[in-house]
C-alpha cells in the first residue's frame, strides 16, 4: 500500500532530511549544463524574451542558462560548483526569496514544491518576485496512491492530486498554459530500491554509477517534451511539468 502523505512533518524536519540528502549528493555529483535536458527547445525559447530569470533549487541540474540566470539553492555544494561555472548562485530557500518583487520575466522552481511543507508560501514567494506577465515553469508529482519509498527517500511530503494543484495555482495567479509528461524516474521500483540501497551502504560507488552511466543514459534517451493545452489527461501521469503565466489579482 502507498504511504499516506507526509504532510504532518514540520518545515524544520522536511529541510534537514533535504539537506542531509542533496548536501551530500551534490557533494559528489557533476554539474550537467542545461542543454542536455529535454527542457531545453521550451527555455531556449522563452528566454529570447526574458531577460530577468530566477530558477529555484536547480542543485547541479540546472535548466536555465548559467549565464545571466538568478540561481537560488540551499545547498553550498551545489552553489560552490555553480559558481566556479561563472554562475550567479545565492543561498536561500523558496519560501523566504533573497529577490526583489516582481523582478522576474521568467521563473523556473522544478522537483521543489513536494519537499516542502508549506507550499502556499512557496507559491506566495514565486508570486511575489514575479513580474506581471512572466512564465512560470513548475514540475510536481502527482496522485497520492502513486506514494513510493523513494518519495520518502528523497524528501518529498505529498504528491499533489490534480485538482488540487490546479487550485492552489489560482489562487496565487498562476494560469496553467500547457503541460507536459515529466520526470527521468525509473519505472521499476526494484531498481529504484537497489539505488537506494547503494546510496545508503555502498555510497562511493553509487555515485561512480550515477555520474558516469546512470545519469549521462538517462539525459540521452530522454523523449522530447509533448505539450498539451492544459493540464491535460493525468490518468497514470506520474509527474507533470507545467508552464503557467503569473497574472497578479491587484
Amino acid at each position: 500500500m502507498p504511504s499516506p502523505a507526509r504532510d504532518s512533518r514540520s518545515n524544520d524536519d522536511l529541510i534537514r532530511a533535504n539537506r542531509g540528502f542533496y548536501e551530500s549528493l551534490w557533494a559528489d555529483a557533476h554539474l550537467m549544463e542545461p542543454q542536455r535536458f529535454n527542457t531545453w527547445p521550451l527555455v531556449r525559447e522563452l528566454v529570447a524574451t526574458a531577460p530577468r530569470r530566477l530558477e529555484v533549487a536547480p542543485g547541479l541540474r540546472p535548466r536555465l542558462p548559467l549565464e545571466d540566470t538568478c540561481f537560488i539553492d540551499l545547498s553550498h555544494a551545489a552553489l560552490r560548483q555553480l559558481r566556479q561555472r561563472g554562475a550567479n548562485a545565492a543561498h536561500g530557500m523558496i519560501g523566504a526569496l533573497p529577490c526583489a518583487s516582481a523582478s522576474f520575466d521568467l521563473v523556473c522552481a522544478l522537483d521543489i514544491l513536494e519537499h516542502v511543507a508549506d507550499d502556499e508560501g512557496a507559491l506566495r514567494e514565486l508570486a511575489r518576485v514575479a513580474a506581471p506577465g512572466a512564465t512560470v515553469l513548475l514540475s510536481v508529482p502527482l496522485h497520492q496512491h502513486a506514494w513510493t519509498a523513494f518519495d520518502e527517500f528523497v524528501g518529498h511530503c505529498r504528491r499533489y492530486e490534480p485538482d488540487r494543484i490546479m487550485t492552489l495555482l489560482a489562487q496565487h495567479g498562476f494560469t496553467i498554459e500547457q503541460s507536459a509528461v515529466y520526470g527521468m524516474q525509473p519505472k521499476s521500483s526494484r531498481l529504484l530500491e537497489l539505488g537506494q540501497w547503494f546510496l545508503v551502504h555502498r555510497r562511493q560507488r553509487a555515485m561512480w554509477w550515477y555520474n558516469r552511466v546512470f545519469m549521462p543514459l538517462g539525459v540521452r534517451f530522454q523523449k522530447p517534451l509533448q505539450w498539451r493545452d492544459g493540464m491535460g489527461d493525468t490518468e497514470g501521469v506520474d509527474e507533470l511539468l507545467l508552464r503557467c503565466r503569473f497574472s497578479p489579482s491587484d
